[in-house]
């Protein structure tokens, strides 16, 4: 049975039995906890936290996963995976143990010609929570399974949590007895090898209180509503009915191993090594495919981190099994050849995702040559002083500068005989994350104790968003959180969080910025709203502070934004719209959103492109936006289902979590996108935009940055002004302006070049003077000396090499002169061949100079070149580097 139908018979069964069918979410987690989606119930979380009240009693879903904890087992065991489906059924305080444990059975040991799977009963074994009787009983009387294929396990095996306090309880899991050739017998509490888990059925029963790992938690009680989560691996199953060995011989990767197997000429099945490659390649290729598909571009931290450790992983292997050129095309297009009968959305978007999947291979191979001969040096060097382990800084240069994995250094490392210093490479790699930690990250509470948002959402039901079509209006405060706890009033001078029953205030969301503005109370209070969040879903958080008076809960008050802000953030959202779409008329589908900010008066875009956009295609963009402006189009919202917004061709953002209600904004005839944000009712309101440019944020994303209205006209303006300065100037005409001002650069430049020649010559003047100062150093011709301050350091080395050049070459010669730049002194050193054969390194030199002036160097055995922090140690340097000489000479 393929894959696929694995997929569709899961729904179907759940579906004829009362679920509503979900579709699976993005792998990209809307949890701030959660960098992608790791479980199968992550979409559910907010239900089984009580944070949300969930809009069915009975789900089913086929979730897709991406774990990588354990990357380094990748094709080397049977089971790991990083990416992978969770097939899922879910009850909301309906049907209880029984009733999930009789539709597993159901479903698993129904024939095939009645819609199940058809696994023989006589093979499945199942384990329960050590006390639960309860669960034990249904399987043994109701279901039938006989006592000795029922086995008890402990806490860590068979009781199921979230890591935190909040439900928790305990597990049922059905394994399939594989066989003896799979090992020895005795159920999974022996050999879990054999005996394969393939569904877990989790009742939710209690409330879990702190702790830390999987069994040391205490157990507060029940909970008010019991539910059901289980899960069911979809490649796991898959291997057993497909009759195959391992997952990776499954249907929907066993392609990726053939396709890679072609490329390579490396037969699958030829060793142990090549096997284990050919794995990982198929693995981490079907992973990367569907990552990229759900809107995760490579990068450095974060989820574009992990897409890229385990894009670069896939293709050194293949570099490993031998492939000398590109691969990844022909990998990709077999993944999503394979995928695309269950997600048809990657054969839509076949071109952008084989866009970024080829520009990252050309990054990396680009980089693997340059990283690889600073990692052979590092080895080299590190073996020479008689060390086992690469130093974190060199592990970290090589990630920093030339996007090696962390990973990728240890295996390579490995494969010459060293280990890596990882605690120093977290470190240094924790200490660039912290200097680069944006101020903005500091007002999201993804980390923070929701408990309180959730109790006022559970007192108070989700806070009412007017602002679509008000600016102000009645309310009343319902919560209120002042000084960072709850609190029933808060005086002036406070900082607050309000949650009112009603607010024409915005949520910062979908790239658009919060509204601002104040809520005076009917009792006189004032608070300045600086910031509005939602860190629980429709739980609208206003941050500010007191102004005057006192707030309390309960109080009417009366809410109104800053409308001259919102006006202009609106302005904003909608040029963002049609920017959008004007370059993916320009560029194509593959120019997809990766993310935006719409802030008063001014726009950031990101989308997908391997390469720069050309000038004259980002003019043609720019015209072709504000020709529609010219066209005052009608902008309009409709919330419809989400099948007819897609149906009549609606964007969608990557990693947007969308209902089965969307929003859909539509400007005239140009642009339809599902949008939560505020707009302009006309696209004449905009006035004007003015694209400034657009720069590389990232491995096959750009931004573009532009101005609207007020803020396009005034730069515009200071342009103008400008271009007239600049005519006074050079006495021109606007349109004469670029020749005359390059034909005056290029006077400059050649001036420049006459003084650097002239320079030059003087520097190289003193050369014959400094070859008759050299002094005889038991056979060995020593010359040093200060040149005149300012000489620069190219200068300074064709000084250097000049006079080593005029002794002659069967006499040892070390030249070593100095020089301060900007009050920092720098040397240059050279040795010649005769010098270099009696022991005499530049290096070695440079070193010993530079450290005497405070700093550093290094360079080759025949020139090299160092500088400091003291110039007033230049004497000693020179002194020091006789000292060497006659010491060694």
């Amino acid at each position: 049975m393929e894959s696929a139908e694995i997929r569709r018979r899961w729904l179907s069964f759940f579906e004829e039995r009362g679920h509503t069918v979900v579709p699976s979410a993005s792998l990209i987690a809307d949890d701030p906890t959660l960098l992608l989606v790791p479980a199968g119930m992550v979409p559910f979380k907010p239900y089984f936290l009580g944070e949300v009240k969930p809009p069915f009693s009975r789900a089913s879903s086929v979730q897709k996963c991406v774990r990588t904890p354990d990357i380094e087992e990748v094709g080397k065991t049977t089971r790991h995976g990083t990416f992978f489906q969770m097939c899922g059924n879910f009850s909301f305080g309906d049907y209880f143990k029984e009733g999930a444990i009789k539709l597993a059975w159901e479903l698993l040991t129904s024939s095939v010609e009645h819609g199940g799977y058809g696994l023989d009963p006589e093979k499945l074994w199942i384990t329960v929570y050590l006390d639960d009787d309860e669960a034990e009983t249904i399987w043994r009387d109701v279901v039938g399974v006989p006592a000795e294929r029922i086995q008890r396990l402990g806490k860590k095996d068979n009781f199921w949590s979230m890591g935190v306090p909040g439900p928790c309880g305990p597990c049922s899991e059905i394994n399939y007895d594989r066989g003896p050739e799979f090992g020895v017998e005795g159920g999974p509490a022996v050999n879990d090898e054999r005996y394969v888990e393939i569904w877990n059925l989790v009742f939710m029963q209690y409330e879990r209180g702190e702790g830390t790992g999987k069994d040391d938690f205490e157990i507060l009680g029940d909970l008010p509503s019991k539910n059901i989560d289980t899960g069911l691996g979809l490649e796991r199953l898959a291997m057993i009915l497909q009759g195959v060995q391992n997952m990776y011989e499954t249907d929907t990767l066993k392609v990726v191993i053939d396709k890679a197997t072609e490329l390579t000429g490396v037969a699958y099945g030829k060793s142990h090594d090549s096997d284990v490659s050919l794995r990982v390649v198929a693995d981490h290729m079907r992973t990367s495919v569907m990552l990229i598909g759900d809107g995760v571009t490579p990068g450095n931290e974060g989820r574009g981190y992990v897409l890229r450790r385990i894009m670069r992983r896939a293709v050194r292997n293949m570099r490993l099994l031998g492939a000398t050129g590109p691969v990844v095309r022909e990998l990709v297009d077999t993944v999503i050849t394979t995928m695309s009968e269950q997600y048809p959305e990657l054969e839509t978007d076949r071109k952008r995702i084989e866009t970024v999947a080829l520009a990252e291979e050309a990054a990396f191979l680009k980089a693997l040559k340059g990283g690889t001969n600073i990692l052979d040096t590092a080895v080299t060097e590190t073996k020479a002083a008689g060390g086992t382990v690469l130093a974190g800084e060199k592990a970290f240069l090589l990630h920093d500068t030339w996007g090696f994995p962390i990973d990728l250094t240890l295996e390579m490392a490995a494969e010459q005989g060293l280990s890596v210093d990882e605690d120093g490479f977290r470190r240094l790699m924790k200490e660039q994350r912290e200097r680069a930690k944006a101020d903005a990250l500091a007002k999201k509470t993804g980390h923070a104790d929701l408990s309180s948002y959730r109790e006022i959402a559970d007192a108070s039901g989700a806070t009412r968003f007017t602002g679509y079509t008000n600016t102000e209006g009645e309310t009343t405060v319902v919560g209120l959180i002042a000084n960072g706890a709850p609190s029933p009033a808060a005086s002036e001078g406070d900082e607050v969080e309000v949650v009112l029953d009603r607010t024409p205030f915005y949520a910062e969301g979908g790239g658009q910025l919060a509204d601002q503005g104040r809520i005076k109370l009917h009792s006189g209070a004032v608070i300045e709203i600086r910031d509005v969040q939602q860190p629980v879903p429709g739980v609208y958080v206003h941050k500010g502070s007191v102004q005057v008076g006192e707030v309390t809960v309960g109080a009417s008050a009366y809410a109104a934004i800053d409308v001259r802000r919102r006006r202009a953030i609106a302005r904003a959202h909608s040029a963002t719209h049609l920017t959008h779409q004007a370059l993916r008329d320009a560029l194509g589908p593959t120019a997809a959103q990766a993310g935006s900010e719409n802030s008063p008066g001014r726009f950031r875009f990101d989308f997908g492109s391997p390469n720069a956009v050309p000038g004259t295609v980002l003019t043609d963009v720019e015209q072709k936006i504000n020709e529609v402006l010219s066209r005052e189009l009608d902008v309009h919202a409709e919330v419809m289902p989400i099948d007819e917004a897609k149906r009549q061709g609606a964007i969608a953002e990557f990693g947007e979590k969308y209902g089965e209600q969307v929003r859909v904004v539509t400007i005239g005839d140009f642009s339809k996108e599902l949008c939560g944000g505020t707009h302009v009712h006309n696209t004449a309101q905009l006035g004007l935009v003015k694209l400034l440019g657009e720069s590389s944020i990232g491995s096959g994303v750009r931004r573009i940055e532009a101005l609207v209205g007020v803020d396009a006209y005034n730069f515009l303006a200071r342009e103008h002004t400008v271009v007239a300065q600049l005519q006074e100037l050079v006495k021109g005409r606007p349109e004469e302006l670029p020749e005359k001002i390059s034909s005056m650069l290029g006077k400059l430049k050649d001036a420049e070049k006459e003084i650097e020649k002239f320079r030059a010559e003087k520097v190289l003047q003193a050369a014959a003077g400094l070859v008759d100062s050299a002094r005889d150093i038991r056979g060995v011709a020593l010359v040093t000396g200060q040149v005149p301050d300012g000489t620069g350091a190219d200068d300074l080395r064709k000084l250097v090499l000049d006079v080593r050049g005029r002794i002659p070459s069967d006499r040892p010669a070390v030249v070593a002169l100095f020089t301060t730049v900007g009050g920092k002194p720098l040397t240059v050193i050279a040795t010649n061949e005769a010098a270099r054969e009696r022991g005499f390194k530049a290096g070695e030199l440079v070193r010993t100079a530079a450290k005497t002036l405070g700093g550093g160097g290094g360079g080759k055995p025949d020139v090299a070149q160092g500088g400091g922090q003291n110039p007033q140690a230049v004497g000693e340097a020179m002194a020091a580097v006789e000292r060497l000489v006659t010491e060694n000479a």
